[in-house]
């Protein structure tokens, strides 16, 4: 079963306070137990991993700090491992070391958030170009049945389960291309892209134009339609930069 830790929330302070405030309510990391036939160090980074890239890190203002000492309990493995496994994270630009503050999940700014969405839609609409040639029917056949549920209702009154469609959907795609180097160099984006995918679905009726969006990439797909299938694809993740760029000030 899935371990939770309490981690206490910090926000960065421009001046000292001058009265106590009321302490935030702690939030919660969710570790995945941690495999017994690899090294302490790589079966915590790799569970330290997954918990951030499960943590919804945009939810808050808030940044969520890390306690060694709590990691090391949940996990069951000595403070050593878990240095080192946060070394590597913060490596990886996952984590923010602060001296006298402790450690951090990195929140990206806005500006870098469109950065990456737009980094995001370059590849995913190659990775639908290289589909359309190395993808099976099968599988992108595979693509409409994440929406099955949702035909006959509107994707809001579902939204946490169309959220989570609609981001295996954009995994899909870039599974679809073929190329493992893809998938590789996107991993480091995912984290961030998802979470702001999460937050905003649900916001000025973008999942009812989201999935009109989808079944558009999915039929150009079908008809093996190269150059439709990567500009859709691009078009929608642009649009998405878009979106953050005039409504997501939260971010700044």
């Amino acid at each position: 079963m899935a371990a939770g830790i309490d981690l206490p929330t910090k926000a960065v302070q421009s001046r000292p306070r001058t009265a106590a405030r009321p302490q935030p309510a702690a939030r919660t990391l969710t570790l995945q137990p941690i495999n017994t036939n690899v090294s302490f160090r790589d079966r915590a980074y790799s569970a330290l991993k997954q918990a951030i890239m499960d943590a919804d890190i945009y939810a808050h203002r808030e940044e969520l700090r890390l306690d060694e000492r709590q990691l090391s309990q949940a996990l069951g493995v000595s403070r050593t491992p878990i240095r080192e496994a946060m070394s590597l994270l913060e490596q990886e630009g996952f984590l923010r070391t602060e001296p006298r503050r402790g450690v951090f999940i990195v929140r990206k700014t806005k500006k870098q958030i469109i950065e990456m969405i737009e980094m995001w839609a370059a590849l995913e609409s190659m990775a639908a170009r290289l589909a359309t040639v190395n993808a099976s029917d099968k599988d992108i056949g595979s693509l409409r049945h994440m929406f099955d549920e949702f035909l006959n209702s509107a994707p809001a009154e579902h939204i946490d389960e169309y959220s989570d469609a609609n981001i295996a959907f954009h995994q899909a795609i870039i599974r679809l291309s073929g190329s493992h180097l893809m998938g590789k160099t996107i991993e480091n984006l995912f984290i961030h892209v998802r979470a702001i995918r999460r937050m905003t679905i649900s916001q000025r009726d973008r999942a009812a134009r989201s999935i009109i969006d989808h079944m558009q990439i999915i039929e150009a797909l079908e008809r093996r339609d190269t150059e439709q299938a990567e500009r859709l694809v691009r078009e929608h993740s642009l649009n998405l930069a878009m979106y953050v760029d005039k409504y997501c000030d939260f971010l700044d």
